[in-house]
């Protein structure tokens, strides 16, 4: 995909999220774009970064390391998120280059982040991964278990807890389960709600959301990893 063909997918999504949150009666700028880099080389990410935008979603640490600390030496004010399942064994380097962790899900985890938070001194903020579906090849953390989880990570771990997240089934309707994670939001006090992709941004802006996480549309179909 050429850079022009890039800039072009990113204003048209920009716009289509400004025409989403008009629709739901939400104020202009209020839901943000986590433009999805995954397994893409820097080279198709250069375009979107010169275009301005700086907020991205990258799956796994490894491939992360590879690519954003010179992406970030040329281009200050990055905000990078990791939006993929975190491996104990990889919280130190994800706790070094994340400015925000979307997939806590497990108590193991939710302790690992805080001991390597408190040994570096570095805090990104942290989203509970919820389980929508309650699909068992699926990681997050169950509906019903995730109040309960939510206090721990906050009152036992002294996490940096500031949202939710979610990644709905692929074959049923995604607004019962951006309704569910609304509502979990709405009874733990967080005001952030990251759900939406590609292919369902529209109802997740309709049901609240804050973040939506969109790659395929800006950059066209993932190479494979």
């Amino acid at each position: 995909m050429s850079s022009e063909d890039v800039a072009a997918n990113l204003r048209h999504v920009l716009d289509a999220v400004a025409a989403a949150e008009a629709a739901a009666g939400r104020p202009a700028g209020s839901v943000r774009l986590v433009a999805v880099s995954k397994t893409q080389p820097a080279a198709v990410i250069r375009p979107a970064l010169a275009a301005g935008h700086r907020r991205f979603g990258e799956n796994r640490v490894q491939e992360a390391e590879g690519k954003w600390p010179d992406l970030r030496a040329e281009y200050p004010g990055i905000e990078l998120h990791l939006i993929g399942p975190l491996q104990t064994n990889k919280v130190r380097e994800a706790v070094a280059l994340f400015d925000v962790i979307e997939t806590v899900d497990r108590p193991k985890l939710a302790r690992a982040l805080a001991i390597e938070m408190t040994r570096s001194g570095r805090r990104p903020d942290c989203y509970v991964q919820v389980n929508t579906g309650e699909e068992p090849q699926k990681a997050g953390i169950l509906p019903a278990e995730a109040e309960a989880f939510v206090t721990a990570c906050r009152d036992e771990h002294g996490l940096p807890v500031t949202g939710l997240m979610c990644i709905p089934p692929a074959d049923e309707d995604p607004e019962p389960h951006f309704r569910l994670l609304r509502d979990l939001a709405r009874r733990t006090g967080l005001g952030v709600l990251s759900m939406g992709m590609s292919g369902d941004f529209p109802a997740a802006i309709a049901c609240g959301a804050t973040h939506v996480r969109i790659g395929t549309a800006i950059f066209g179909a993932r190479p494979r990893p």
